[in-house]
């Protein structure tokens, strides 16, 4: 342990998206940081294992605030990520004939409420109008995950004068001393500590976020948390275009960013475990002792993952096309995905930043959107 500890304006934990984005956003200001991440590599889990949907709001018609949110900082995310952004794409939002909770005319109101661009489309060519009470035509895009990640990492190494980056590297210990906090951080390779201070620290850790709350003496929020898959296809036919089948246990389907992939989600599908704990807590990770409810590790790479689901997703798509449209399996991704537990009611996955505590300050970003990457914005000091 060295006997002065090296000083930061700001400790964030997380090297995801959302971690990336604000130690860029304070080191702009000539903040000093300090960003840590458990993992070998930045940006790996849920900031790839995504459908890379741009969210223009249409997604959720049971959740008004998220759609505002959503539109809200899509011209902005879009102006700055434009060289990493399909725009040449068919997209399409449908209402199933059976089950939905949303119908055509409820559909087309909220659209219009929030002021998004939707079109009744009759007789199109590639789908099965006898599964589908409607089709609309809408305007939404496609982020490249691949590609928006290499551009952080650039971004990081411009800014490497101002951000450290202590990859590999966990909390061992964190208290509050003297208006800052002190904090022991353990390399994971060879398991050396050594103690730095921070003026505030930001948890940016999605799925961990409680676990580093908890080290920190702080409160829980209130969470759950799903192991999911993302499939990914090729299709001939329906290479340029995108389906959101609304609203219940039904699914998408739509360009992976540039990749030439199709990203495929269910609602019924994609989730093969649901952990109601606020830590992610799974039967999966007894066979992986790496992989623990405070310490989760990346599900790709986990010899314990789920069987893929893929055939039922495709068989699930499949009927809203009709039957000249052929797709091929590619291979599937899984992360876990977390969201508040008040969110199961209406759908909605709003960005909520906490501050659990005031001196010294400590921010709890929790986000599930790529476009609420600005929100950070809105509420830290310096």
């Amino acid at each position: 342990m060295q006997k002065s500890p090296e000083r930061y304006d700001f400790l964030i934990v997380g090297g995801g998206i959302f971690g990336i984005y604000a130690a860029l956003y304070l080191a702009r200001r000539g903040l000093r940081i300090c960003l840590v991440e458990k993992e070998r590599e930045l940006l790996k889990k849920a900031s790839i294992v995504n459908q890379a949907r741009l969210h223009s709001g249409y997604h959720y018609p049971r959740s008004v605030a998220t759609a505002l949110m959503s539109d809200d900082n899509k011209a902005r995310f879009t102006t700055d990520h434009q060289d990493f952004i399909n725009f040449e794409f068919e997209k399409y939002y449908a209402i199933d004939r059976f089950g939905s909770f949303t119908d055509s005319q409820q559909f087309e109101r909220f659209c219009a409420f929030i002021g998004i661009p939707c079109k009744a489309v009759v007789g199109h060519p590639l789908f099965n109008y006898h599964r589908l009470e409607a089709l609309y035509s809408t305007i939404e895009y496609a982020f490249d995950p691949y590609l928006i990640a290499d551009y952080y990492r650039h971004q990081l190494e411009q800014a490497r004068e101002q951000v450290e980056v202590r990859m590999y590297t966990r909390l061992a210990e964190a208290c509050a001393d003297g208006g800052e906090w002190r904090v022991v951080l353990e390399g994971l390779a060879y398991g050396q500590q050594q103690e730095v201070r921070a003026g505030q620290v930001i948890n940016a850790t999605y799925a961990g976020s409680n676990a580093i709350n908890r080290l920190f003496g702080l409160s829980d929020i209130d969470l759950m948390h799903e192991i999911s898959e993302m499939a990914f296809l090729t299709s001939p036919q329906v290479q340029g275009i995108g389906l959101t089948v609304m609203d219940g246990q039904f699914g998408s389907i739509m360009p992976y960013g540039l990749s030439g992939l199709l990203s495929l989600s269910s609602v019924a599908y994609t989730h093969h475990k649901v952990s109601y704990d606020n830590l992610p807590r799974f039967d999966c990770q007894e066979q992986n002792p790496e992989c623990r409810p405070d310490f989760t590790a990346i599900c790709n790479a986990c010899p314990a993952k789920p069987r893929s689901n893929y055939r039922k997703m495709l068989g699930q798509i499949s009927h809203y096309f009709n039957e000249s449209v052929q797709f091929q399996y590619f291979t599937s991704m899984f992360t876990i995905k977390s969201k508040l537990k008040a969110s199961y009611i209406d759908d909605g996955r709003p960005t909520e930043i906490s501050i659990l505590n005031d001196n010294p300050r400590f921010y709890c970003i929790f986000a599930g959107k790529i476009n609420s990457i600005y929100e950070i914005e809105k509420v830290v000091e310096f």
